[in-house]
């Protein structure tokens, strides 16, 4: 009796210690995977049920102690997204915004009236993002009926969600049609993560990715298209760096940084998302990673 007294106290005592993590709750990019009106292989072999779908970029931030859940992007596939984080649905859920373009914020609409109904669910938002939510609708109905508790946040400020949890946003280089973008540094007293899922090129900015990569545990950076030429329009119009840009960047760092980044925010053209392929093994092989659904790291 008193063995298996032990083991209960045993057993509570490790799910105290247990850390906060994140969890990966999609890869693609805004329009999903498959793509609508997509007629290529890639997206047909989903639509055809030989490859499984993958769900729009987002990461989340989950206090096993606190029981507390933080989602940084909104995604259309929002639904999907919030089962995948806990079942039944996530209690204490807050939502970080990093920037107004479709595959990042509109999945808020599930909060309304027509569906959730929610309640006050706290919405960190930099001026121009807050800005754009109060003043256009549907988005400022979520604000007129207390579905959404907008919370105003500052570039490079600290954000103490709990004693063992912060983030910080950074501005980053990108479409800024209707609002800034940003990245985040998330940390807890252990280690850091960075998720920077939206940026043009890596030269457009002022900070040095190097650098950023050697002062964190994890890099999760967008890697939206493997290499030049894989879409049918100028790649000028949608600069984002290219995954082996990215590399090239990175290539003389050593192998224990170049593991801390990982690659997501991928394209329905983007072959990195096909683990058997030769642009993904082509990743691994240089050092770095590919991030995917499902996967957690311990912060």
């Amino acid at each position: 009796m008193k063995y298996f007294l032990f083991l209960i106290f045993l057993g509570f005592g490790r799910a105290v210690a247990q850390n906060p993590y994140v969890q990966v709750l999609g890869v693609a990019q805004d329009g999903g995977f498959p793509q609508a009106n997509c007629q290529k292989e890639c997206c047909k072999a989903v639509f055809d049920g030989k490859t499984a779908r993958q769900f729009v970029s987002c990461i989340a931030v989950i206090d096993p102690l606190s029981q507390q859940q933080w989602i940084f992007d909104a995604t259309p596939d929002f639904t999907q997204q919030l089962h995948l984080l806990n079942k039944p649905a996530p209690k204490n859920l807050g939502i970080f915004l990093t920037h107004a373009h479709i595959g990042h914020y509109t999945g808020i609409m599930y909060l309304g009236r027509e569906a959730m109904g929610a309640n006050q669910v706290k919405v960190y938002a930099m001026p121009k993002m807050k800005n754009f939510i109060e003043q256009n609708g549907p988005w400022s109905q979520l604000v007129a009926l207390r579905n959404i508790d907008l919370q105003p946040i500052k570039e490079d400020s600290v954000i103490v969600l709990n004693e063992r949890v912060s983030v910080q946003p950074f501005r980053v280089p990108h479409r800024d049609e209707f609002s800034e973008t940003v990245g985040y540094k998330i940390f807890t007293p252990n280690k850091s993560l960075v998720f920077i899922p939206d940026i043009d090129k890596w030269q457009k900015w002022n900070r040095s990715l190097e650098e950023l990569i050697k002062s964190v545990d994890y890099a999760f950076l967008d890697g939206t298209f493997y290499k030049d030429g894989e879409i049918n329009r100028p790649m000028s119009e949608v600069p984002h760096p290219f995954v082996t840009e990215t590399m090239d960047l990175l290539k003389n760092l050593p192998s224990t940084e170049k593991a801390k980044v990982h690659f997501i925010h991928f394209n329905h053209t983007n072959p990195v998302m096909n683990p058997k392929s030769l642009e993904n093994k082509e990743v691994r092989k240089q050092g770095f990673k590919v991030a995917f659904q499902g996967q957690r790291v311990e912060l």
